[in-house]
């Protein structure tokens, strides 16, 4: 599928807006082709929280391998994250985070900076303030615990006799979702094994009261479900203390290969720094010295996460997103009009064709007959490949002449079969697992980091129903129970929630699109709605934009400063519905292209992307740049249209 450019009006009769938006995206694509790899990918920045710092450089000194060359940059980085009031947020411009300011605080440490330096002692009074160390979330009690600063016995009990539970089972590790799987297994060996390696420095400056540094909480309701499984915490650490130590040696060596079966060909698991991190530090804990092979790539995949900045300074990403730049960049400048055979977009092509992934994953436990064929999101991570970087590697591959077609059509034609199989139960998807909602999960103790389940979601729905519309399925069965999810899943408001971007504008942005891709005509009700909530949550200033606040705060929705990428979230839906004539589109694409820079690109320093809601926010650092490209495009050109031939 290739965009189709619609008649251009004559140059007298040419909206201003028009001649405005064909120099922006010219500027744009230029400056997008000017950033792809000479392999044929794309990667922006992936920029998170100053945990990920902090916890690099605990990892570092848990396994005696601090460097001062890594621990002053690492500093540089978390001193120029800190706010005026000596608090770290978790995205830009939000508000300050109790166990990232302690991560924060205790890295520098770390680095050298002493607790009385006005900047440290303003991070501890804060901390102290808000209930100090007690009330952080778990995995910072982990990490602390790694010292001897958090008591093991005060931590939730996470047993690793659960690998043994059987698929059939509640709260057995399929249960999780894979970020959570992954991350879960191997802490439970280190939750047996409860190593403590000696403190460098005392930390009493961060508990409320350093004599009661963990004052006693009383339970939840038996009958509640915080209180139930608070009282089975209460039993597992008891099992603890009389495990029967022929099952745990056993359960301790099976998480071990476990883990090891997921190692990726890069040393990394996953893709992504949590998993790596705690898979590191629980096989040293079981005998593997730092020059075991598993141990030496996983070392060297981590340091791979780091980005050094031109001014010396270190961050650590979470995960890289190599796969998922491509296919958004490809599909962005094909629809802002370079030809489908330009070389830029044929290397893109083959460079996505090497990536698929052709064997089975953890995916396969719930579908075990069902042939591989996704993509996953980063450079290495054969056992995750997720339905949303599928579908929209299909909707890119689609737009590339290619010079061997057979290629796009059987990676295309496998791709297909597997996202079909991947379909929940429900009739939506979710980004890696097929039904993965269980409820229990997330009820644990342990598990206050995030979101640790994969319910199917609007927006990687959304983008499975546009790619079948686009190969000729919008009449599918299957097709039509995703758009019947869809349409149910619509808010009182008109928008839709937003799971893996911020939030209602990118669901919403996500939604419309696929839904008039399938048929649903601009006149329905739904899309008329959301038409009129895009509109109403527009900025003065014209552009959109949406604080990630908006995960707990209804009063949030569709509220924030504007910013390149939800504004051009907000033009697809709007484009899609047949608004491209009104005022609403005008102002829009006005903003875009006022506030362009004028080597083509955006400037966005506001948090876009999630990873958990709320818990876990991403700045994408290259959407600021594909999705203006793709709305512009779509505005100069019109809309991609035409459906493949039918795959089989």
């Amino acid at each position: 599928m290739t965009a189709t450019p619609t008649v251009q009006p004559s140059e007298s009769s040419e909206s201003k807006t028009l001649s405005v938006a064909r120099e922006a995206t010219a500027r744009a694509v230029d400056h997008l082709l000017s950033r792809q790899d000479e392999r044929g990918w794309w990667k922006g920045d992936l920029e998170t929280n100053v945990t990920m710092d902090a916890e690099d450089l605990m990892l570092r000194q848990f396994l005696g391998i601090q460097d001062p060359g890594t621990l002053d940059a690492a500093a540089r980085y978390l001193r120029s994250q800190q706010a005026t009031d000596g608090t770290w947020a978790t995205f830009h411009g939000g508000p300050p985070e109790l166990s990232a300011t302690i991560e924060a605080y205790v890295a520098l440490r770390l680095a050298g900076d002493e607790p009385d330096a006005p900047h440290m002692a303003a991070a501890s009074a804060w901390v102290r303030s808000r209930g100090g160390i007690a009330s952080s979330r778990v995995f910072t009690r982990i990490w602390l615990a790694l010292f001897g600063w958090w008591r093991w016995e005060d931590l939730p009990e996470l047993p690793p006799e659960i690998i043994y539970f059987p698929k059939w089972l509640p709260l057995n590790i399929y249960d999780f979702g894979c970020w959570a799987r992954q991350t879960i297994v191997p802490l439970t060996i280190v939750s047996a094994e409860r190593p403590v390696r000696p403190a460098p420095f005392p930390l009493d400056e961060l508990h409320a009261d350093p004599r009661r540094p963990n004052p006693p909480r009383p339970l939840a309701p038996v009958a509640s479900w915080d209180g139930a499984f608070q009282r089975l915490d209460r039993a597992l650490h008891a099992y603890h203390k009389v495990a029967f130590r022929p099952l745990r040696r056993a359960a301790l060596r099976s998480c071990a290969r476990w883990i090891v079966e997921r190692q990726e060909n890069d040393g990394c698991w996953g893709g992504i720094q949590p998993p790596a991190v705690y898979s590191v530090i629980a096989l040293h804990l079981l005998g593997y010295d730092l020059d075991h092979p598993v141990m030496r790539a996983g070392l060297e995949s981590l340091d791979r996460f780091a980005v050094w900045r031109e001014d010396g300074s270190r961050m650590i990403e979470a995960c890289q997103s190599p796969v998922w730049d491509t296919c958004l960049a490809a599909i962005a400048l094909a629809d802002a009009g370079l030809a489908p055979d330009h070389p830029a977009l044929v290397k893109a092509a083959d460079w996505m064709l090497t990536e698929q992934i052709d064997r089975p994953g953890d995916w396969s436990v719930r579908r075990p007959g069902l042939p591989s064929g996704g993509w996953a999101f980063e450079f290495h991570n054969d056992n995750y490949p997720d339905i949303d970087d599928t579908a929209e590697v299909i909707l890119a591959l689609r737009r590339v002449d290619h010079p061997e077609p057979e290629r796009i059509e059987s990676a295309v034609r496998r791709a297909m079969r597997w996202t079909l199989g991947m379909q929940s139960k429900n009739g939506a998807w979710g980004a890696f697992d097929v039904d993965n909602t269980s409820p229990l999960p997330n009820k644990l103790p342990f598990c206050d980091f995030g979101e640790v389940i994969d319910p199917p979601s609007a927006d990687v729905t959304a983008h499975v129903v546009e790619m079948l519309a686009h190969e000729g399925r919008t009449y599918d069965a299957r097709t039509r129970r995703g758009i019947s999810w869809l349409l149910s899943e619509q808010e009182p408001s008109g928008a839709w929630f937003g799971r893996w971007g911020t939030n209602y504008v990118y669901g919403t942005g996500s939604v419309v699109p696929a839904l008039i891709a399938a048929g649903v005509p601009a006149s329905h009700p739904a899309v008329r709605r959301a038409v009129r909530w895009l509109e109403s949550v527009q900025n003065e200033d014209g552009g959109w934009g949406e604080d990630q606040r908006s995960y707990l705060d209804a009063e949030w929705m569709g509220r924030g400063a504007s910013t390149a990428s939800q504004t051009a979230w907000a033009l697809l839906a709007l484009l899609a519905a047949g608004e491209r004539d009104g005022e609403a589109v005008e102002r829009g694409v006005t903003w875009l292209a006022g506030t362009q820079r004028p080597d083509g690109s955006w400037d966005e320093p506001y948090f876009t992307g999630t990873g958990f809601p709320w818990d876990f926010s991403i700045n994408y650092h290259l959407y600021r740049q594909v999705f203006p490209v793709t709305a512009l495009g779509r505005y100069v050109h019109g809309e991609p249209t035409g459906a493949r031939p039918r795959s089989s």
